[in-house]
């Protein structure tokens, strides 16, 4: 019986937390922690998800469809990068209020997982092991893309 009111809380999207490159290290019990504190949201096609300037407060996790990260009102000319689900973005917010660098809005029907900072904040003080996998993902995943750029630029 316990296991059966365990498969009703589960979302529909719990296994798609396995495939997010922060959650890799994450058991099976610290993705159902995960699970708890994510806020699932519905974007239909171009409507935006955060515009460029705004503070930071969540990270999302796009479970189906695809988002355009571009500058500001500029989604054709400006486009920076098109994210495929299973990606996650806006992952600075986790770290610091600093505005956000860029618009990004659904490229097309999408489901995304959003982690608010202060729910961060309350994970690294309740569930220390968890937030501390997270992190340490975290800070692999903004090195490496700050190994791509100083190459880009530097090459």
């Amino acid at each position: 019986m316990f296991k059966l009111l365990l498969k009703k809380n589960v979302s529909p999207h719990f296994s798609k937390l396995r495939e997010v490159p922060l959650f890799a290290d994450l058991t099976h019990r610290e993705l159902g922690i995960i699970q708890e504190l994510l806020h699932e949201r519905e974007y239909v096609k171009d409507e935006i998800v955060f515009d460029e300037g705004e503070e930071g407060q969540a990270i999302y996790f796009l479970f189906s469809g695809k988002v355009l990260i571009c500058r500001q009102g500029r989604p054709v000319d400006g486009a920076i990068a098109e994210l495929p689900n299973g990606q996650f973005f806006g992952e600075l917010a986790l770290l610091d209020n600093s505005p956000r660098s860029a618009q990004v809005r659904a490229a097309e029907d999408c489901t995304i997982g959003v982690l608010f900072r202060e729910d961060f904040l309350t994970l690294l003080e309740t569930h220390a092991t968890v937030a501390s996998k997270i992190s340490l993902q975290l800070s692999r995943h903004i090195g490496k893309r700050l190994r791509e750029a100083i190459h880009r630029y530097v090459l």
